[in-house]
């Protein structure tokens, strides 16, 4: 039996069984990280408009919030906002502002009514100013982010605007050629050629008011920095704009609504609205006569 070649036997060992497919699930898992990887590489290095946009699409996915807001020429083939859904609106303006850097630092001075006129956006002024710096009509870095955000959601409502300015009732110096009235106007001003510049049209805001200090927010206290104040309205308008439509608006800007008439030549866009024969206010900054401490 020397000849006889030797027996082999192989034996199949299998790796089948319960992990057989586990690097699939862990070889997925590995490409949808390195997904989302480049795509946060890629949006770091992309342009601020893709980056609102992309973002948009994560807080908003359903589309839900555009409803509020339609591309500007059509505007008034779509939703609108009128007396029925107004606070939508004001809850929309709410969410977005909390995006707004130093959010925190402003929040308290944000108020947001809905009136008989519209929804009146309120930015009231601290002690040490918030959105204004102090005696003058110059926008402060925070103030004009809150203003940019707001211009780019109201541009796109077909809605008109009106735009005030208050300040409180601490005197300038007797004798001085700019006062409160000239400060309240500059500053309502001053708001509408920022958010104009960031997506309001030029033919939305119908109004610039300046009040001084007739219009106290706390009259209790007419010298709280609270008074000091400017406001936005958003204006109600009619689902189906038509003739007549656009002839009771006329009538309302005429009538301002709850909050009293409007001075002679505030129906002009563009053009700051003078009361009761207040003198022309100097361009911002430009006053040698503005005493530094007033606020």
């Amino acid at each position: 039996m020397a000849g006889t070649p030797p027996i082999i036997i192989k034996k199949k060992v299998s790796h089948g069984g319960h992990h057989g497919g586990a690097w699939k699930v862990a070889y997925a898992d590995f490409v949808t990280a390195m997904m989302a990887l480049f795509i946060v590489l890629w949006l770091m290095n992309s342009s601020k408009k893709i980056q609102e946009a992309v973002g948009g699409y994560f807080k908003d996915p359903t589309g839900v919030t555009k409803q509020a807001g339609t591309d500007k020429a059509g505007a008034e083939d779509n939703f609108v906002v009128n007396k029925d859904n107004m606070q939508l609106l004001k809850d929309q303006l709410e969410k977005a502002i909390k995006e707004v850097p130093k959010f925190d630092k402003m929040k308290n001075h944000i108020d947001m009514t809905v009136t008989n006129e519209g929804l009146r956006i309120e930015l009231s002024e601290s002690a040490a100013g918030t959105f204004f710096e102090s005696g003058s009509a110059k926008i402060s870095e925070d103030g004009a982010a809150l203003l940019e955000l707001l211009a780019e959601e109201l541009g796109k409502l077909p809605n008109k605007l009106a735009m005030e300015g208050h300040t409180d009732s601490k005197q300038y110096p007797a004798g001085s050629t700019y006062g409160n009235w000239e400060l309240s106007t500059d500053r309502a001003n001053a708001a509408r050629r920022l958010v104009q510049m960031h997506g309001i049209r030029d033919d939305q805001v119908t109004q610039v008011r300046g009040f001084a200090d007739q219009r106290l927010r706390k009259p209790e206290d007419p010298l709280d920095p609270s008074n000091r104040r400017i406001s936005l309205i958003v204006r109600y308008l009619d689902k189906k704009p038509s003739a007549g439509a656009e002839h009771s608006e006329k009538e309302g800007e005429g009538n301002a609504g709850e909050e009293g008439a409007k001075p002679e030549g505030a129906e002009k866009p563009g053009e700051a609205a003078k009361a009761a024969g207040a003198a022309k206010a100097p361009e911002a900054g430009k006053s040698a006569e503005k005493p530094p401490e007033k606020k």
